[in-house]
């Protein structure tokens, strides 16, 4: 079925679609489960689609979960099926995920009678901003599911490798908005002017010292401004400056020092510069821990069908909304070789071409490890 998976990802790659506007690829979805006689579900979380493979005998529910939406990147490939919509890209592998799940449920529906439980097949939108995941459960989608597999494609891992990580996978995501109100005037008399600039730059430089003084340095931490905003000529000090900052973390207790601290230091902030701050702290997902005993199951299944291609790696302080099903069922992502030869590629890029072989390759992998997971045994 490779060539019929490879054209459906690059019709959806060529037509990329953003978070909660996946109306396109999820008809897509919706029609090659309709074709494979598997019962499902549209409109789920907006705009997620789920299909329900159930088994031979009675067992639990296992969920498999792919992303579908794209990035607001600009194409830069020159691929012959490159993305006909300005400034939207298909640079994260989304596409290679949908088409891979596609494959895993038309396996999963041949070697039904052999599965003892049932399969969710989950085809989640909106995983770019940590809300795809939340709504589709807050839509049922989470409900009686005993356990879940997750998967994403990883550039640095040549095409027919696996890698897995213990426990704590990916990071915490947390937000924050540091609107810092000052008094404006003439550059050439600040004593007469609260400069907002000035107090949002000592934010900053303290901003860093969270991770260093404040958590422990076996818990892996990030405090990242990513937006400094303010001002708009050289000679006017401006009335206020707006801070865009994340938080990522993979132990919980860091997670709540590194929300205190940043509380603490912009409430210090108006006593110090005399600046009045509006903090806005948003927690988004949690951390993704990945549970052995799904993982154990699964990773020997991996290598059942392809031999030590399979490798333990290390955790990465990116986020992912998967964390959502980790936190409510044993779960397990399966990281997927995709890297090309002679590439040296990376995700969330323009130029992003992953080896369209890794969509076969994930369908043999996540479909043996759905058998082993729903076999008699378990």
């Amino acid at each position: 079925m490779a060539p019929h998976l490879i054209g459906l990802r690059r019709d959806i790659h060529a037509f990329p679609e953003l978070a909660f506007e996946e109306t396109r690829t999820a008809g897509i979805v919706a029609r090659e489960l309709a074709r494979m006689a598997i019962p499902h579900r549209t409109g789920i979380g907006r705009t997620g689609v789920l299909g329900v493979i159930e088994g031979g005998r009675p067992g639990p529910t296992l969920a498999i979960r792919a992303d579908m939406d794209a990035l607001p990147i600009h194409e830069e490939t020159g691929l012959p099926f490159a993305s006909q919509v300005a400034g939207k890209m298909h640079a994260c592998g989304h596409d290679i995920h949908t088409a891979t799940l596609l494959g895993v449920g038309a396996v999963l529906k041949d070697l039904a009678p052999m599965l003892a439980g049932r399969v969710l097949l989950v085809f989640q939108p909106a995983e770019e901003v940590l809300e795809g995941a939340a709504a589709m459960i807050a839509e049922g989608a989470a409900e009686g599911v005993d356990m879940a597999l997750g998967f994403h494609n990883h550039p640095e891992m040549p095409c027919g490798s696996f890698g897995y990580v213990r426990g704590a996978c990916l990071a915490a995501s947390d937000r924050f908005d540091l609107v810092i109100r000052g008094r404006s005037g003439h550059a050439a008399h600040p004593y007469a002017a609260v400069d907002p600039i000035v107090a949002a730059s000592a934010f900053v430089a303290q901003a860093q010292t969270v991770v260093s003084r404040e958590i422990k340095p076996i818990h892996p931490a990030v405090v990242t401004i990513g937006s400094f905003q303010g001002g708009t000529t050289y000679n006017i000090i401006p009335e206020r400056v707006h801070l865009k900052g994340t938080v990522r973390t993979l132990h919980e207790a860091a997670r709540d020092t590194a929300e205190a601290a940043i509380r603490r230091l912009a409430q210090g902030l108006e006593q110090a510069m005399r600046v009045e701050c509006a903090l806005d702290y948003q927690r988004k997902v949690p951390p993704l821990v990945n549970d052995d005993r799904v993982l154990e199951p699964a990773i020997a299944a991996v290598r059942a069908q392809f031999g030590e291609v399979v490798e333990e790696g290390e955790p990465s302080m990116g986020s992912e909304d998967f964390s959502e099903f980790a936190a409510r069922a044993p779960s397990f992502q399966l990281r997927i070789g995709s890297g090309a030869p002679g590439r040296d590629d990376r995700l969330h890029n323009a130029f992003y071409q992953p080896d369209e072989g890794c969509i076969a390759h994930g369908v043999q992998a996540l479909s043996r490890a759905a058998l082993e997971l729903l076999s008699s045994g378990q």
